[in-house]
């Protein structure tokens, strides 16, 4: 009998690999893309150039005069929207620059509009950014714990200057009892009632936020932010908190994060069908980002594995900081 050699054997080989693989491809039951992504970007205002995040290695903050190269670097890429986050120069007690409409958010918004076509302008509301103390609403300082209400109005202020500056989608993360409904009322009133509200329904009270606080300056003077989030032992809360968020007109919802939470994910696209959002925190992102360069994980199969398992639970679409290297990856599958 005729033996093959080497040579001869290794195409077949490779091309056997590449039949299976695009059968593979084939069949499979939940179907990753680009499209399905959302990029967060930090923009800070104190900074004229871009300033790698320690702690989240390979994310930047840029500068605004540059966010707008940013903005069309991530759109040429084939990923469809940003949320945006501010640093600003200036804070105070109760946050005022967040709807100052010439703000740092508003700005960028206004340079990113300019230079690009179809991208999808996502802004965060929350003020942890631009208080003193980085908590997420008004505080009293006697009793050190933030107040709820007085909180409200100063949210629907945030979202309309944003919608003003031309954001398309605003995103309350607070967790404040009825920012959704205080949100929709200002919108309305100024006649932003096409503005969608992508509400952080369901956000846990995480330790996977830590590089978030080094990455957007938000760390908190006194406590922590287990009285307004989510206790992460809690499952069923979360479906009433999603609810309630539909109810006050919230037309997409969010899990908070995404990995750690992937059943709390699932009861929520299934019982609401609605539009779900999740994300993938700093504390994801830098934990792969770090065994990768240690050599413990492979990234490219780490980040489309994490990914994957996101949207198999039912995510519509993913917050991430993996955004544009995945765009890459899937570009070549």
């Amino acid at each position: 009998m005729r033996l093959q050699s080497d040579n001869t054997m290794f195409p077949k080989t490779r091309m056997r690999r590449l039949r299976q693989d695009r059968i593979r491809n084939l069949v499979a039951e939940t179907k990753l893309s680009a499209k399905d992504l959302i990029c967060p970007i930090f923009v800070d205002e104190t900074i004229k150039e871009s300033v790698e995040i320690e702690s989240m290695p390979g994310q930047y903050r840029v500068p605004l005069d540059t966010v707008a190269d940013e903005a069309r670097e991530i759109e040429d890429l084939g990923i469809p929207a940003i949320i945006l986050f501010g640093i600003p120069e200036t804070k105070d007690e109760e946050g005022t620059s967040a709807y100052d409409d010439c703000g740092i958010i508003q700005q960028a918004v206004q340079n990113i509009r300019n230079v690009t076509r179809d991208l999808t302008i996502i802004t965060d509301l929350c003020l942890c950014e631009y208080t003193t103390h980085g908590h997420c609403g008004i505080v009293d300082y006697d009793t050190k714990t933030v107040l709820n209400d007085p909180t409200l109005p100063v949210l629907g202020k945030v979202a309309v200057s944003h919608a003003r500056s031309g954001a398309d989608i605003v995103a309350p993360s607070g967790m404040m009892d009825g920012m959704v409904r205080a949100i929709r009322t200002a919108l309305d009133i100024d006649g932003f009632t096409d503005t969608p509200i992508m509400s952080y329904s369901a956000k846990y009270c995480s330790c996977f936020y830590g590089p978030f606080r080094d990455a957007a300056d938000s760390g908190y003077a006194f406590g922590d932010r287990s009285g307004y989030q989510m206790d992460p032992a809690n499952s069923n809360e979360a479906l009433r908190e999603v609810e309630l968020d539909i109810d006050e007109g919230a037309d997409i919802v969010m899990v908070k994060p995404a990995m750690p939470y992937l059943d709390v994910l699932r009861r929520v696209k299934t019982r609401y069908m609605m539009p779900t959002a999740a994300y993938q925190v700093s504390g994801e992102y830098a934990m792969i980002a770090a065994a990768s360069r240690m050599g413990w994980l492979n990234y490219d199969q780490a980040v489309h594995e994490s990914l994957l398992a996101i949207k198999r639970a039912g995510a519509d679409m993913i917050i991430t900081y993996f955004a544009k290297d995945a765009a890459r990856m899937l570009s070549k599958l």
